[in-house]
């Protein structure tokens, strides 16, 4: 017999002159695709039989003529039946970088798949019972199974037992725990390493100390507590931890060097553990915690992103520093409103809205779709003007200290690098870095906030500087050229307006962040709000005040001058009116213009609509009298009222008069 490639064969010559076969029984089975030939004769070579496929009867015959022929059969089978484990591959692979600080190479990885792929042609015999009976007889023989599976060794490097009841028991394992079984204990095993996996939580446990002690610190505090210098215990259950637990193999106490503490301490997964239990939770989650990611979207106002900020540089009068509110649009990275003010209040909010809004009416614009907004400002208006739906119809309030969540945070950076920085003196902090460090000499005074060499400057100086830099920074190139190429942000803002915007509602703008003036219907048809006149929209207007209540309170967008625009009435909760300012005339004819003419048909039609509803609506009198009662006797003396008619006075008359009636 010989290997053909993997496959063991014999010659066709063997066959007869052994007498398996005849040289017609060969032709025949071979025409009949009964028996396979691996190579076929001719030019000096000589035909090879697969061992495997010869039927029953001629196996058997061979059988007799070759003593043991079954193991070098049994061989063949597993060669031709052994594939790479791929699935095995991918979990070895992954265990590797799992484990890797322990010592496993890809070395290791390709003996476990190795070792896998073998015991899988061994079960897949196992489970077919007519390779059972080719390769071994009537039963699966593990004896058998052992021998094939060494001889097999030189070829596949396995390291698969030698020992039968070994080999089987590994098998056992195979089927029940699948790879894990494969790998040695010596990779994860707690018993090989002088740090077991409870020494390494005492040292962590004693590096979180609220002082934050250094490495040093706790190796010495380490080396004490195993000494039974200084005692341990659990804050939460009071328990004290024993010594005697942390012993070597001699049971000597288990002494660490500073490099071994020093060493765990710095392990990555040691350090996120310690940087949490010792760092506040603002500093932790913008240095080690993840974050997610993020891309722009594709329209300008689908959403508005807003902070604060202070002023770099510094007031002349108070030495402190001026309060700004911003107003960014987040696709265009634009300004679009802003506010600025000595207190950092919620009057510094509402104007900027009522910056952004009156921008977004100038260019008629729509409403911004989305907001987000901060939690300490924006508060107070969660369940008013900023609840999804009233003013906004997405609103998200960003978490409290989480600066990266809030895109504004970042824009407020990039405009104090890049036109900031630029344009004026004085900017940085210091503790700041290189370019950004400022340091100034202090004056020890009262106030100990004086610099020698910081200078200072008025309100309307730093207010007015900074709206310039807000207009340089929307007039500048926007950072993505790639998909804006020559745009600067504002070309970005105009060319990207949202088209499904809905239409500015400045009657719940005006009662949320407007001014609120209270005012008393004058005449039925005027109210007085910012010390003019404002017209009723219709004299109709007067059925929805209250019974004998003519006090309303008006609502108001004010201008940049801080004028009204559209004024709105309300009476409680309840909408009344929006009203019209009214417009003056001159009283002096030989003055008046075309304007005034104008003017004076309009009041004039005013009042004839009020007379038309008067008109309308006037009341009809009706007839009164009351009801006739019988006559009773009287005394001589009595005189009693009688009625002249039925809307007559009152006439007194005696008895004898009533005679004459």
């Amino acid at each position: 017999m010989e290997y053909y490639g993997k496959t063991l064969c014999i010659s066709a010559r063997e066959l007869v002159e052994n007498g398996v076969m005849t040289q017609s029984n060969y032709c025949q089975l071979v025409a009949r695709k009964k028996l396979t030939v691996a190579r076929r004769g001719g030019r000096g070579g000589y035909a090879l039989v697969v061992v495997s496929s010869l039927p029953d009867t001629y196996h058997d015959k061979l059988t007799k003529i070759y003593p043991d022929p079954s193991l070098a059969v049994l061989l063949a089978w597993l060669e031709a039946n052994y594939e790479v484990d791929q699935a095995a591959a991918a979990y070895f692979a992954d265990w590797k970088a799992r484990c890797g600080r322990d010592g496993a190479t890809d070395a290791h990885v390709a003996e476990y798949v190795t070792n896998a792929s073998v015991l899988n042609a061994c079960i897949r015999l196992y489970n077919n019972a007519k390779a059972i009976q080719k390769t071994m007889g009537m039963k699966y023989d593990w004896s058998m199974m052992a021998q094939a599976v060494e001889g097999y060794r030189m070829k596949t490097g396995h390291t698969l037992p030698t020992s039968m009841l070994r080999f089987r028991k590994k098998v056992n394992e195979y089927q029940r725990d699948g790879y894990a079984c494969l790998i040695s204990g010596k990779f994860g095993n707690q018993s090989r390493r002088k740090v077991d996996h409870k020494t390494e939580r005492l040292i962590l446990s004693i590096a979180i100390q609220p002082n934050k002690p250094f490495n040093t610190s706790v190796w010495e505090m380490y080396n004490s507590f195993v000494c039974g210098e200084l005692d341990v215990y659990d804050p939460e259950t009071g328990e004290l931890f024993s010594p005697d637990d942390f012993t070597d193999k001699n049971g000597d106490p288990l002494a660490l060097s500073e490099s071994t503490i020093t060493n765990y301490l710095n392990l990555p997964k040691n350090r996120v553990l310690i940087s949490h239990a010792l760092e506040d939770w603002e500093t932790f989650m913008h240095e080690q915690r993840p974050h997610v990611h993020r891309h722009d979207g594709e329209f300008a106002l689908s959403q508005i992103t807003a902070d604060d900020v202070d002023l770099s540089r510094k007031l002349n009068d108070t030495k402190k520093r001026v309060h700004a509110y911003y107003m960014y649009d987040d696709l265009s990275q634009c300004v679009i409103g802003a506010a600025y003010g000595r207190s950092k209040d919620q009057l510094l909010v509402v104007e900027c809205f009522r910056d952004m809004f009156r921008l977004l009416e100038r260019n008629g614009w729509g409403m911004p779709a989305g907001i987000e907004v901060e939690n300490h400002l924006m508060s107070e208006y969660k369940d008013g003007f900023l609840q999804t739906g009233v003013a906004f119809s997405f609103v998200h309030f960003c978490a409290p200290l989480n600066s990266q969540e809030k895109r504004a945070e970042s824009l407020n950076g990039a405009k104090k690098r890049s036109i900031i920085h630029k344009n004026h003196e004085g900017i940085g902090r210091f503790y700041g870095k290189g370019k950004w460090r400022m340091k100034s000499k202090k004056v020890s005074d009262a106030e100990n906030d004086t610099y020698e060499d910081k200078k200072y400057y008025s309100y309307e100086q730093l207010v007015a500087e900074d709206r310039a830099d807000n207009a340089e920074w929307n007039n500048s190139l926007h950072p993505n050229q790639k998909k804006y190429p020559g745009m600067t942000r504002w070309q970005v803002l105009v060319a990207n307006i949202n088209p499904t915007l809905e239409r500015m509602d400045k009657l719940t703008l005006s009662r949320y962040i407007g001014e609120r003036v209270d005012t008393t219907v004058r005449r039925n048809s005027t109210v007085r709000v910012a010390y003019e006149d404002w017209w009723l929209s219709d004299p109709s207007v007067l059925e929805k005040l209250k019974p004998n209540d003519y006090k309303v309170t008006a609502y108001y967008l004010p201008d940049e001058e801080g004028n009204p625009t559209d004024v709105y009435l309300f009476q409680g909760d309840r909408y009344i009116d929006k009203v019209e300012r009214v417009e003056t005339f001159n009283r002096v004819y030989a003055e008046q213009t075309e304007k005034d003419t104008a003017i004076y048909e309009d009041q004039q039609k005013r009042i004839g609509k009020f007379d038309g509803y008067v008109r309308k609506n006037a009341i009809s009198r009706v007839g009164i009298m009351r009801p006739q009662k019988e006559a009773t006797p009287l005394s001589e003396s009595e005189e009693l009222p009688v009625l002249d008619d039925c809307i007559g006075e009152v006439s007194y008359h005696t008895p004898d008069a009533l005679e004459s009636l």
